[in-house]
């Protein structure tokens, strides 16, 4: 299964993040089962949000939406980028002696500002279909790995912090404190604030 980049659509409108702690953010999300003109302008909509944001993957229930759509932009460990639109994602990671643990830094723009190390497969595989309903396949390694992981957990109501220990769980969450006043409710449609 190769990793075939597909265009993002463009011309879309930037939308508020959702944030941890919105009830959309901790459930299993609805499939995808119309493909038509308002999916396509969500995914536009999702598209630009993620640009706004300076992220590499953004899913649907990240601007309030409830539907197992996800786009992305990131890096393979080759440093090739890849780009595309997964719906109804199936994640597949190695098990077994094929099983690598990477333990990088993550964040999340629903949680923006804060990092913290959560270890994850270091390979996964994605199938699913883009907002045509045309099928998709993607392979990830490094931070694309990492991000095809992340965003098909958001489909199914699960945030990083859900997968890494209390103590770095509340250093996330402290992090997130010291710096949420920089981020407006409506981020990224208002900048966020300089630090300086």
């Amino acid at each position: 299964m190769s990793s075939q980049s597909r265009p993002l659509p463009e011309g879309g409108k930037i939308l508020p993040i959702t944030r941890w702690g919105t009830p959309v953010m901790h459930h299993e999300l609805r499939d995808v089962t119309v493909y038509d003109d308002e999916l396509r302008t969500l995914v536009a909509d999702m598209t630009a949000t993620m640009y706004a944001a300076n992220g590499v993957g953004l899913a649907a229930n990240q601007v309030g939406r409830d539907l197992k759509v996800f786009v992305f932009d990131c890096p393979d460990a080759d440093h090739e980028r890849v780009t595309g639109v997964v719906c109804n994602p199936i994640l597949t990671l190695p098990e077994g002696v094929d099983r690598q643990l990477d333990p990088d830094d993550e964040g999340c723009l629903s949680l923006p500002g804060a990092f913290v190390e959560c270890a994850r497969p270091d390979r996964a595989w994605v199938t699913g279909t883009d907002e045509n309903g045309d099928a998709v396949a993607f392979e990830g390694t490094g931070v694309l790995a990492r991000c095809l992981q992340h965003e098909t957990d958001h489909l199914h109501g699960t945030v990083f912090g859900d997968r890494v220990p209390n103590r770095l769980r509340k250093k996330l969450y402290k992090q997130h404190e010291q710096v949420a006043e920089l981020y407006p409710d409506d981020w990224p449609v208002s900048p966020a604030t300089d630090e300086d």
